[in-house]
């Protein structure tokens, strides 16, 4: 274990021995860190929290820390943290409330660049990059391999699903579907994540579904139960995986998918 000596860490802190702990950090009670992470310097972790395997965590970073919302009273909430997840400088991640499930759970390959906010209840996938300045307000819902957009904002209880894609300084107010393109302030739909599609090799056979889902969602005029019939059936007849997440991330939607 690696610790600078200028870095204050609690006693009721678990950390692996390979961890390593820059100047001027502070680690408080109840953490916990896996094996092969680095932090870099004058970072402030708080507990309850765990951080998994080969985390980086840049300078001023602040992870775990109580959340500003007023119905939080002290309560003992959590922050879980998978693996090989970059916190860039200044990243902030609050832990949870319990008016909700008391946890902010973060999964792994994740890149979250400077300045970038994770508030309370939030629950983050895998692969996903937030770039500089996004921030995503409490209980909200992250996919994978989701790419926001620098200064985007997205409001409380939204769900962003997987392979979605705002553009710079986007106002998200609703739900973004997976493989949905948004930008603007206010966020409006303007295409389908096709480069992030290509980049993640998904079969040119899906792909094609995709589009016609999506044409049905959003070019042909159906009422919102029409289109989902329409697509349980195209679904019925292909099975295809990626289709399948198109149209679920639309039938749990609770505030409405942005049209």
């Amino acid at each position: 274990m690696s610790i600078d000596p200028s870095s204050i860490i609690s006693n009721s802190a678990k950390i692996h021995q390979s961890v390593q702990i820059g100047p001027y950090c502070i680690i408080g009670d109840d953490v916990e860190i896996d094996e092969g992470t680095v932090i870099k310097s004058h970072a402030v972790i708080k507990g309850p929290s765990k951080i998994g395997k080969n985390n980086i965590i840049y300078q001023f970073s602040s992870i775990g820390e109580d959340t500003p919302d007023k119905k939080y009273k002290g309560e003992k909430t959590t922050l879980l943290i998978g693996d090989n997840n970059i916190f860039r400088e200044g990243v902030t991640v609050h832990r949870g409330t319990v008016q909700d499930k008391g946890v902010t759970q973060i999964g792994s390959d994740n890149l979250l660049m400077a300045y970038t906010h994770i508030a309370h209840d939030c629950i983050v996938g895998n692969n996903n990059i937030f770039a500089n300045n996004a921030g995503i307000a409490g209980h909200v819902n992250v996919g994978n391999n989701v790419i926001l957009g620098g200064y985007s904002a997205v409001h409380q209880f939204c769900n962003l699903g997987d392979y979605s894609f705002s553009g710079m300084n986007t106002s998200i107010t609703m739900d973004v579907p997976a493989f949905v393109k948004v930008a603007s302030n206010p966020a409006r739909v303007v295409g389908l994540n096709s480069v992030g599609m290509a980049r993640n090799e998904i079969p040119s056979e899906s792909i094609s579904l995709i589009k016609k889902a999506f044409k049905i969602t959003y070019k042909k005029g159906y009422k919102f139960e029409d289109a989902i019939k329409q697509l349980d059936k195209i679904y019925s007849e292909t099975k295809d995986k990626f289709l399948d997440i198109y149209i679920q991330s639309i039938k749990v939607s609770t505030r409405g998918i942005l049209r």
